[in-house]
């Protein structure tokens, strides 16, 4: 606590009436201190690691065995300009850009348009990445969950919340506890390290922000020894639902301690987590509505899927489009010049024909 003074001022962080002293009667076994918070960085490292490990070598086999399957893209035929235009410049080309493209490659521009389509097919995440990447989350936060649950079950604050209270700040730290917070830490501060790299998605702004206040609230939770209350944080937060909790440290801490400036921050760090929850509540409840009304296109979340279909279905009429060039075009040209003739020709003898007939039966009135 030595180290910035000003940032530890007890009126600040604890309730009134209690000091950072008072958390020195426990054994330093017992006693959360900061730079115990050191740890998480090893973990968060290691994290990732396993991370590349499971996506490597677990995910692939368990994708094939519940039929994820990638989707075949059309790839964009080699072009210098238009390679060097869209990693240099834009991947989505204004007009005025794509009129300066027709002019410096001599190509249409639905060739232009269909090249950078697929372009950006090639760089959209596979299906399988997707799912290793949603499997990563899932068994983490399953095996979190249990874990959290096993070393809770049988304390007295998970049956009773107003037990996180009573004797605060004189609360020992079980070891079960600690390895909790701090693989809980490592987990998120691994999300951190790989969110440049991962799937970016419409909710990118508020995974970055989801992940900063779950470390901000651990970490104060921690060296504040609101590790009773934390855990159970946890525990919810893994499931997803922390409504119980906001309850218990808005209005049942309020029965052992008058408001402080840490009360308040902890609160608002909790609701900000819930209502990124919510949020991401209603994104999934509107994609379970249209897969009932069985019009779910893709991931509501998803940035980068657009346009796959159509370009598929463009396959057979454009495909040659790139790959034969000006050569596809003139053939193009003289299939269509042959056409026009053979009608033209088909129009002029229905012409003589109708002429030769309508003379005849001038003749025969004649007669």
């Amino acid at each position: 606590m030595d180290l910035l003074p000003d940032l530890w001022r007890e009126d600040y962080w604890l309730p009134p009436g209690v000091t950072w002293g008072d958390m020195e009667q426990l054994v330093d076994t017992e006693r959360p201190q900061p730079h115990d918070l050191l740890m998480a960085l090893p973990l968060a490292l290691g994290f990732v690691a396993l991370r590349y490990a499971f996506e490597r070598f677990l995910a692939p086999p368990m994708g094939r065995c519940l039929g994820v399957k990638n989707t075949v893209h059309v790839t964009a035929a080699p072009s210098l300009q238009l390679e060097s235009f869209y990693t240099q410049r834009s991947k989505q080309p204004t007009q005025r850009e794509i009129i300066h493209l027709m002019l410096a490659c001599g190509k249409t521009q639905r060739q232009i348009e269909t090249w950078f389509r697929r372009r950006r097919n090639q760089d959209r995440p596979s299906r399988t990445k997707k799912f290793a990447e949603a499997a990563w989350r899932f068994f983490f936060y399953l095996a979190a969950f249990m874990a959290g649950l096993a070393c809770l079950v049988d304390r007295p604050w998970f049956w009773d919340h107003r037990e996180c209270w009573r004797r605060y700040p004189v609360q020992p730290m079980e070891r079960a506890h600690f390895w909790y917070y701090m693989l809980e830490l490592g987990f998120y501060g691994s999300l951190l390290l790989r969110i440049s790299v991962d799937i970016k998605r419409k909710d990118f702004k508020e995974q970055v922000i989801h992940h900063l206040a779950t470390i901000f609230l651990l970490s104060f939770s921690y060296c504040a020894n609101y590790i009773r209350i934390g855990t159970l944080v946890m525990l919810l937060h893994d499931s997803s639902d922390i409504f119980k909790i906001i309850r218990n440290t808005l209005l049942l801490s309020m029965e052992a301690f008058e408001p402080f400036p840490g009360y308040y921050f902890f609160n608002i760090l909790l609701m900000v987590l819930q209502v990124l929850h919510i949020f991401w509540a209603c994104l999934i409840l509107r994609m379970v509505c249209k897969f009932l009304k069985g019009k779910l296109e893709k991931d509501e979340r998803s940035d980068e899927e657009s346009g796959v279909e159509e370009e598929e279905e463009e396959k057979g009429g454009e495909e040659n489009t790139d790959q034969g060039g000006d050569c596809y075009w003139g053939k193009s040209k003289d299939n269509l010049n042959s056409k026009i003739s053979m009608l033209t020709n088909s129009c002029v003898l229905n012409n003589l024909n109708h002429h030769r007939s309508s003379v005849a039966k001038r003749m025969r009135k004649a007669q």
